[in-house]
C-alpha cells in the first residue's frame, strides 16, 4: 500500500505536463479518462474496467483509485448512457410539492433510488392534468430510464400516453387497468370510515369531496363513504354534498357555505385532511373554539393536523411504502429481475384512526 501511494505521487509530480494539458482555455480543469490512465501507469481500458466493476489486479486498482482521488476525475453521465444505454435517472411526476402525502411518497422513492444508484428528476404539475401529459412526453424524450407517476386524473389521453410510453412506467395512487400500479383501496377505506362514523355521530352528516375526475380521492372516496353510511342506516343527503379543491381554503369555504344553508349539520366529512382543517376552522368560527375538532373527518392522517388537534377521525395510508414499492417494482424491471417483483398491480392496506 505504501509503495503504491509513493508511485502515484511520483508520477503526479513527474507528469505535470499531463495536468497542464488538461486545463482548458477557460481555466477549468478538465480531467479525462486517459489522464487518469497515464497518471496511474495503466491503459484506458483498465480504468474503464475499474469504473464498471470488471476484473483488474489489486495493484492496478489501487493506483487507479489514487489517481482518481488526486485528479478529481468524474465520469461523464452522457458517456455512460451511450455505453450502457442507461442514465441512472428516473423521472418522477407529482401533483404538488407542498403536500405531506406527496412528501412521504417521494421520500420512499428517494430511499430506493439512492440505495440502488439512481437519481430523481422531479416534476411538479400543480394538479394540472395536462401538465402530467406534458411531463410524460418530456421524460420520454429526455434520457430517463423509467417514470414514476403519482397520478390524479386519468383521462383517455392519459391512458393512451401510458400505453404508448417508451420507457417503463409505474403509477402511484390510481388503479388503471393494463398499467403497473401501486394504490390504496379508497372505496373500501371510505366505506369503513362512513360506517364507523354513522354509529357515533348524532344528527346530519355532510360531505366535502373533490372532482370525481380523480378516481381515487374524488369518486371512490365519496361513493365508499356514501355506501358506508347507507349500510349503517344513515344515508347521505345529496343536498349536503359540496366540492373542494384539495386546499385548506376550499374546505373552509365549502364548510362555511354548508353551515349557512344547513345550520343543523352535526358533522362534516372531507375527502382530505387538508380540507378537513379548513372545515374545522369554519366550525370553530361559527360555533365556538374547540367545536371543530369533534365534528370533522378526513383522509391521509396528516401529521401536522394530528399534532394540533390530537387527531381527528381519518384514514392512514402507507404513502412512504407506496413510494418504496413502486420504485422497487420499476427498478427490478429495469434490472431484468423476473417473477413477482416485475411490473404488476399492488394494493396496499390502510388503517382507520381516531374512530
Amino acid at each position: 500500500m505504501i509503495h503504491a501511494v509513493r508511485l502515484i505521487y511520483s508520477i503526479c509530480w513527474d507528469g505535470l505536463g499531463i495536468m497542464v494539458k488538461a486545463i482548458s482555455t477557460t481555466g477549468v480543469l478538465v480531467v479525462k479518462m486517459k489522464d487518469v490512465a497515464e497518471l496511474a501507469g495503466v491503459s484506458s481500458a483498465a480504468v474503464s474496467r475499474y469504473l464498471n466493476g470488471g476484473y483488474i489486479s489489486a495493484d492496478k486498482a489501487e493506483r487507479i483509485k489514487q489517481a482518481i482521488e488526486l485528479t478529481g476525475y468524474v465520469r461523464s453521465s452522457q458517456a455512460r448512457a451511450l455505453r450502457t444505454g442507461s442514465t441512472k435517472l428516473i423521472g418522477v411526476i407529482v401533483p404538488k410539492i407542498n403536500s405531506e402525502s406527496v412528501s412521504r411518497i417521494t421520500a420512499g422513492i428517494g430511499q430506493v433510488l439512492g440505495r440502488r444508484g439512481y437519481q430523481m428528476l422531479l416534476a411538479n404539475t400543480d394538479n394540472a392534468a395536462d401538465r402530467e401529459l406534458e411531463y410524460l412526453d418530456l421524460f420520454q424524450n429526455h434520457p430517463v430510464d423509467g417514470i414514476v407517476l403519482v397520478a390524479t386524473m386519468i383521462t383517455d389521453e392519459h391512458r393512451r400516453a401510458i400505453e404508448s410510453c417508451r420507457v417503463p412506467i409505474v403509477l402511484i395512487g390510481q388503479n388503471v387497468e393494463g398499467a403497473a400500479c401501486v394504490y390504496h383501496d379508497d372505496y373500501e377505506a371510505a366505506f369503513e370510515l362512513g360506517h364507523a362514523l354513522a354509529g357515533r355521530v348524532d344528527g346530519k352528516i355532510a360531505y366535502i369531496g373533490v372532482t370525481e375526475e380523480d378516481r381515487a380521492a374524488g369518486y371512490d372516496r365519496r361513493r365508499g363513504f356514501e355506501a358506508g353510511l347507507r349500510a349503517a342506516g344513515n344515508p347521505l343527503d345529496a343536498a349536503l354534498i359540496r366540492l373542494g379543491s384539495f386546499t385548506l381554503d376550499s374546505g373552509y369555504g365549502a364548510a362555511r357555505e354548508l353551515l349557512s344553508v344547513a345550520p343543523d349539520v352535526s358533522f362534516i366529512a372531507c375527502a382530505t385532511d387538508t380540507m378537513a382543517a379548513g372545515a374545522l376552522r369554519a366550525i370553530d368560527e361559527v360555533r365556538g373554539m374547540g367545536e371543530g375538532i369533534h365534528r370533522v373527518s378526513g383522509f391521509g392522517d396528516n401529521a401536522f393536523l394530528r399534532a394540533l388537534t390530537g387527531g381527528i377521525p381519518t384514514v392512514h395510508y402507507g404513502y412512504l411504502t407506496s413510494g418504496v414499492e413502486a420504485t422497487n417494482m420499476l427498478l427490478n424491471t429495469l434490472d431484468g429481475v423476473e417473477g413477482e417483483s416485475g411490473l404488476k398491480t399492488l394494493k396496499l392496506g390502510h388503517q382507520l384512526m381516531n374512530v
